[in-house]
């Protein structure tokens, strides 16, 4: 799936990494691998993604340390999968800002369920809908589908993640810069003409005449707002 969300798997064990990478793929996530804190800081941005699995034990340091760090630098649900059992391990974690902890060997149905929750949360946590419609198209923002009745428009992953940004917040203008920091990770890929492209094409894709769109619209020099409904 194009639009699918992105996992970052932090565990410096290959076989479980193998195992959460083959049961996420599966499942219709899209996955990106650190097996070390150093490499799971490094992975943030050049990933972004939307929910990060993450054990404890990591060789360099411990993954306790990492979860202010994650958050400081991503908008990620941090979920915690470790052998740690002690409660008080679990409390510290979710005090730092872990959504969830689940505690190894784990059920993988169990763990998809905590996964999709977690998306949830972090749209929920973020003040804005899951679903909206504009313009007879739906935009489902858990699922990550594009649709027009039946039919699912395709987008790519920078598009998709545009219309993400100002569909959380239908009607409210969302600033260029706003759209830069959340949808191009790196400081020189943020030019506004990059996001003037992504925008143009969103349109042909969305808009029934793209030289006049009415799902999404300017506002000169500040920004754009998706108009739903």
């Amino acid at each position: 799936m194009t639009n699918a969300a992105t996992v970052l798997i932090v565990d410096d064990e290959p076989q479980i990494r193998r195992l959460l990478q083959g049961t996420l793929t599966r499942a219709g996530y899209r996955i990106a691998e650190a097996g070390s804190g150093r490499q799971a800081i490094e992975a943030l941005a050049d990933v972004q993604p939307d929910v990060v699995l993450l054990d404890l034990g990591l060789p360099d340091r411990d993954g306790l340390e990492l979860i202010p760090a994650i958050r400081k630098q991503s908008r990620a649900a941090v979920l915690i999968v470790s052998a740690r059992e002690a409660t008080e391990q679990k409390v510290t974690a979710l005090d730092l800002g872990a959504v969830d902890y689940v505690t190894k060997p784990f059920d993988t149905d169990e763990l998809l369920a905590r996964v999709r929750a977690a998306l949830r949360g972090r749209i929920g946590a973020e003040g804005g809908k899951a679903s909206i419609t504009a313009g007879g198209i739906t935009f489902d923002l858990l699922d990550r589908r594009v649709m027009r009745g039946d039919e699912e428009i395709h987008l790519t992953p920078k598009e998709f993640a545009v219309i993400a940004e100002l569909a959380r917040f239908p009607g409210r203008v969302i600033t260029h810069q706003q759209l830069l920091a959340a949808v191009w990770a790196n400081d020189y890929e943020r030019h506004i003409e990059y996001l003037r492209v992504v925008i143009r094409n969103i349109r042909q894709k969305l808009e029934e005449d793209p030289a006049q769109p009415r799902i999404v619209v300017n506002e000169l020099g500040v920004g754009y707002r998706l108009m739903g409904t």
